[in-house]
């Protein structure tokens, strides 16, 4: 999807969606405080189990033209990209029973709400509802799956290529972008954030 964000002074707002016990693949975009960096969040949740957060501070300013925000997700792994530049890869541990969200129909959500109690700077930043309404664009929605059960034969339907070999891992020229983000951009990782997480979650240990 093609997203335009909320301009000027957001700090506060967020676009996201939230429900019960749930699968969960989310962009969040946290409110931005004017002529500081836009920040991006991703979380995952499985069996309603999500505290997967990453940060990352975009390198353009959202606000000012649309850009596209993309989600990969199959059988081998979930990868969050923006203009095509990878941010984030969560990898499918089954194998060592760490579960995987798959056994839940796909639904599409997006929304704008309110998180000011810690959405920007730790909800440090309240919003101004002086500065409302807040409105941000959305266009060019694409969507492609499996028709529900599916999970069976969704992998290996070979009309299917989302699940081909050439999405099963990055390619060459991701691998270097998302390093990139990795490297510059990215200002929080629930893996390395030891307040919360004395001992890392066995995601992290076993490589996401």
């Amino acid at each position: 999807m093609k997203i335009k964000l909320i301009s000027g002074d957001s700090a506060g707002t967020m676009n996201s969606d939230t429900n019960t016990i749930r699968d969960e693949i989310d962009f969040e975009f946290l409110g931005n405080r004017t002529g500081q960096p836009y920040t991006v969040q991703t979380n995952i949740y499985t069996h309603g189990k999500g505290d997967r957060e990453q940060r990352v501070n975009l390198w353009f300013d959202p606000a000012a033209d649309f850009h596209t925000y993309t989600i990969m997700w199959n059988h081998h792994h979930i990868v969050f990209y923006v203009d095509e530049v990878p941010i984030r890869v969560y990898k499918n541990n089954e194998a060592i029973n760490i579960l995987y969200p798959k056994l839940q129909p796909m639904g599409v959500y997006s929304t704008l709400w309110e998180a000011d109690d810690w959405a920007t700077r730790g909800g440090l930043e309240k919003i101004d509802w002086s500065k409302a309404p807040f409105l941000a664009y959305y266009k060019d929605f694409d969507i492609e799956g499996c028709a529900v059960p599916g999970p069976t034969s969704c992998a290996s339907n070979p009309r299917n290529w989302w699940e081909g070999t050439a999405y099963q891992a990055l390619n060459a020229k991701e691998a270097i972008r998302y390093r990139w983000v990795r490297l510059n951009h990215m200002i929080y990782d629930y893996c390395t954030d030891k307040s919360r997480y004395p001992v890392p979650p066995r995601e992290c240990l076993a490589g996401i």
